[in-house]
C-alpha cells in the first residue's frame, strides 16, 4: 500500500526541504505533497523552476466538497483489507543550496489551496494517489522506526486511522507531561502534531477535514471515533515536533492559551474566531 505524505504549510522553506529529505529517506516510495496557501505571491519563474507550470495550482480552485468527491471517485476500487507492503526502495534527494527552487528534481508536488490547514489538507488529499494518507505538520520529524510500525499497524484491515506519540525538541517538565499524555487517545490528547495516518477510503467516508483554520484535526478525529466506535490507535513510535511557539510565547502561557482555545471550541466558538485569538498571541512567525 503506497503512502502519500501531505504537509500543509504557510511557506516552503529550506528547513522544510531538509525535513522532507528525512521523510524521503524513511519512505523512499512515498508520494510527498506540500500544500501552500494560494494567497502567497507566486512568480512565473518559481512555477517554471519547480516544475509546476501552473498545473499543481489547479488544486487551489477546488473547494472541500469537490476535493472529497475526487477522493471518493478514485477510491472506488480501493480495498480496505490491503496491508501495507513491505520492502520499499528507491530514493530522491533535495538540495537546499538554492532555497525553495531546490524542489525542481525532488519528486515532490507543491500545491496551492485557500489558506487554512483543513482546506490545505483536503487539497493535498485530493491530489494524493496512495491508499494510505499521512497528514504531517511542517515542523514535525518522523522517527526512524516509522516504516515498520506503520506497516505493522495497517497490515490489520481493521485499522483505519492512527497517530504517533509525541515528543518536543526542547526539554521542559510541562512539555514532558503533555508528551506523556499523547500515548493515550482522547479529544484532549490527540492532535494533528502527532501525525494522522488514515486510509484514503476511510478519510473520504467520514468527509475529510472541515475547511477550518484551527481544530480541524480535533473534528476529524472525533468523527473517526464516532464512525469506528473505537479510540484512535496510538503507534509505538514518537514523532518530534518544534517548540518554537512555546519558546516565543512562554511555555506556560502557550499551554494556558491552548487550554483556553480548546475550552472555547468545546463551548461552540467558531474556528475562525479562535484562529484570530491564537494568531494574536502567537505573532507572525512560526509555521
Amino acid at each position: 500500500m503506497r503512502l502519500s505524505i501531505i504537509i500543509p504549510t504557510r511557506r516552503f522553506t529550506d528547513q522544510l526541504a531538509v525535513r522532507i529529505e528525512a521523510h524521503r529517506q524513511l519512505f523512499p516510495d512515498a508520494e510527498i505533497i506540500v500544500v501552500e496557501p494560494s494567497d502567497l505571491p507566486l512568480a512565473d519563474d518559481l512555477l517554471r523552476d519547480n516544475g509546476l507550470r501552473g498545473a499543481s495550482c489547479s488544486a487551489g480552485a477546488l473547494d472541500g466538497l469537490d476535493q472529497l468527491d475526487q477522493i471518493r471517485k478514485s477510491d472506488q476500487t480501493d480495498r480496505l483489507d490491503q496491508p501495507v507492503e513491505q520492502g520499499i526502495g528507491g530514493s530522491s534527494s533535495i538540495s537546499t543550496d538554492s532555497g525553495v527552487d531546490s524542489t525542481a528534481t525532488s519528486g515532490i508536488q507543491r500545491l496551492r489551496a485557500p489558506r487554512g490547514r483543513g482546506t490545505q489538507c483536503n487539497a493535498g488529499a485530493a491530489r494524493a494517489t496512495g491508499p494510505l494518507l499521512l497528514f504531517l505538520h511542517d515542523d514535525t520529524a518522523l522517527p526512524v522506526e516509522a516504516p515498520g510500525v506503520v506497516s505493522n499497524a495497517f497490515a490489520d484491515p481493521r485499522t483505519q486511522i492512527a497517530c504517533f506519540r509525541l515528543r518536543f525538541d526542547h526539554e521542559h517538565w510541562l512539555l514532558a507531561i503533555y508528551a506523556f499524555c499523547s500515548r493515550f487517545d482522547s479529544s484532549l490528547t490527540s492532535f494533528g502534531d502527532q501525525g494522522i495516518l488514515i486510509r484514503r477510503s476511510f478519510f473520504a467516508a467520514i468527509g475529510g477535514f472541515p475547511d477550518w483554520p484551527l481544530f480541524e484535526d480535533v473534528d476529524l478525529l472525533n468523527r473517526a471515533r464516532h464512525r469506528t466506535r473505537k479510540r484512535i490507535k496510538k503507534l509505538p513510535a514518537v514523532v518530534t515536533t518544534s517548540t518554537v511557539r512555546f519558546l516565543e510565547n512562554g511555555i506556560l502561557r502557550q499551554q494556558l492559551l491552548n487550554a483556553e482555545l480548546m475550552l472555547r471550541f468545546s463551548l461552540g466558538a467558531s474556528p475562525e474566531s479562535l484562529r484570530r485569538r491564537y494568531e494574536m498571541r502567537r505573532g507572525s512567525s512560526g509555521s
